[in-house]
């Protein structure tokens, strides 16, 4: 299956369309961008259209090349310079890592094992104990 983004005037993710691999094949056989947005086009009329891989994560892909940084979904947007899905800020103090294109807290969240939230009134990474469970462990 493929995916394909429609952005709307501001780069903005509004709706993600999946395609049957066949809907993007050119005269040779191959998986082409280009095919699956005229066939896009055609269904639905002109827009603006990105193809994006279910299975890219933070510039990652486990078997192929990535493509666009990350797996969009509704609200993200398009970079063209980046060429690359970002998720919407999770807190205006958060920082995009370049590398991954996903917002980070400007501090490390804590590897004690613990679960914590985001304080973002004080911008750090907060114990939540209210998830303890009685023996002291987290409800995972």
């Amino acid at each position: 299956m493929a995916h394909f983004a429609k952005l709307d005037s501001s780069n903005k993710v509004i709706a993600v369309h999946v395609l049957d691999n066949q809907n993007t094949l050119d005269g040779e056989g191959n998986e082409s961008e280009e095919v699956g947005i005229q066939f896009l086009t055609n269904l639905h009329g002109h827009a603006i259209w990105k193809q994006t891989s279910y299975n890219t994560h933070r510039g990652q892909h486990p078997n192929d090349k990535p493509l666009r940084k990350n797996y969009c979904g509704i609200g993200y947007t398009y970079d063209d310079e980046r060429d690359a899905f970002i998720p919407p800020q999770s807190y205006p103090s958060w920082v995009l890592d370049e590398d991954t294109c996903i917002w980070k807290a400007p501090v490390a969240r804590p590897t004690d094992g613990k679960k914590h939230y985001w304080d973002e009134e004080n911008t750090q990474w907060v114990e939540d104990k209210e998830t303890l469970d009685e023996s002291g462990g987290d409800n995972e």
